[in-house]
């Protein structure tokens, strides 16, 4: 049996990401396969000998892995959930914020939010080495020292070894939805009404813009999720901007989703960046049409089956909905999404990629 230390964020369940369910779907559907993986924070200890290999996620958080690879030589892959926020930095900032970002990288504007979280959030930096390194020579680093990333799709892939120029070997392990929970009934079809949008209420995920279109129509909309820390003014401002055909409610978990997802006939997320943007896996899965943004790596999941809009354009983002909503149910969407994108596949990939890293060793 193999034996995998999964080794998370600090803040990985009291801020909820798509990253918590990635990691936490990945060791469910792998210990079904026969995989022992154990997940652990990063701020436990931790007796790295009971492993054959560790298993990291989110690259854009490099210094709690440097210091877990400084107290150790075992083997480890990353699931790089390689973000790039720079469009909306842009696009939100102040005068200052502006001008320092004219001065500055991606990197730098990282390494600057590692010491923020540190001073607002009590996040301690346990790794000296990442304080030295600064954001981009430690993510370098890594990718150097690791023996296999996972991205999520082949644009991700692209996207860091363009960024950071690394020839670390590869494997594409799929995001998906959860086959015990979500599935589309056709039932249901005939009888969905309204909007849905389901995530961490925060400026990335472009709440906001979205309220601000949706109040041009006289379709109900539903935001399910939490406020980020440190976005409790956005919060305020989208409830003060809501119209009355707006409702909000606060995080729940997968199974109770289910229920919203099924009587949904469009799910929104206007993105600033995604990945692949998880909820809308699900809702294609539930049988909603969806709107999204091609920022990131959407287009790869969902081609030309969904409806894109821009993120900064109010009428854009009205338009997709329009659209959407007018549009019967996409099955062939559904269809695609349940064959090819469930965390049982996941877990297969990554159980190969495993396999792969191992014999290598061996």
């Amino acid at each position: 049996m193999i034996k995998v230390l999964f080794l998370t964020r600090f803040s990985i369940n009291s801020v909820f990401g798509g990253d918590t369910v990635q990691l936490n779907m990945t060791a469910k559907y792998l210990r079904k396969i026969g995989v022992k993986a154990d997940i652990i924070s990063n701020n436990e200890e931790i007796e790295y000998e009971n492993y054959d290999l560790i298993h990291f996620f989110n690259i854009i958080r490099p210094a709690e892995m440097l210091y877990h690879i400084g107290k150790t030589n075992k083997p480890f892959v990353i699931s790089t959930i390689y973000v790039n926020y720079w469009d909306y930095e842009n696009y939100q900032a102040k005068s200052f914020k502006k001008f320092l970002l004219k001065l500055i990288n991606v990197n730098t504007l990282e390494y600057l939010k590692v010491w923020a979280r540190f001073m607002v959030n009590g996040e301690r930096i346990k790794s000296t080495k990442y304080i030295f390194k600064g954001q981009e020579s430690s993510i370098k680093h890594l990718l150097e020292k690791a023996v296999m990333i996972l991205p999520n799709s082949n644009s991700e892939c692209l996207r860091i070894k363009n960024d950071y120029g690394t020839n670390t070997p590869s494997s594409i392990t799929c995001n998906g939805i959860d086959a015990d929970v979500f599935g589309f009934n056709k039932n249901n079809i005939l009888n969905r009404e309204g909007a849905l949008c389901i995530g961490r209420i925060e400026g990335r995920k472009n709440q906001l813009n979205l309220i601000r279109a949706i109040n041009q129509t006289n379709i109900p909309l539903t935001i399910i999720g939490k406020p980020a820390p440190n976005h409790m003014k956005y919060f305020e401002q989208c409830k003060k901007e809501a119209g009355k055909n707006v409702l909000f409610i606060d995080f729940m978990d997968q199974q109770e989703l289910v229920n919203y997802y099924a009587k949904s006939k469009v799910h929104i997320l206007p993105s600033w960046f995604e990945t692949t943007g998880l909820v809308s896996l699900e809702a294609a899965a539930m049988g909603c049409n969806i709107v999204i943004t091609d920022k990131g790596d959407t287009r790869e999941y969902f081609g030309e089956d969904a409806f894109y809009c821009e993120p900064d354009d109010i009428d854009s983002i009205k338009n997709a909905i329009i659209r959407a909503y007018e549009s019967p149910v996409n099955e062939k969407l559904q269809k695609m999404v349940i064959e090819n994108y469930t965390w049982q596949k996941a877990a297969e990939q990554t159980l190969a990629a495993y396999n792969e890293v191992l014999s290598k060793k061996e």
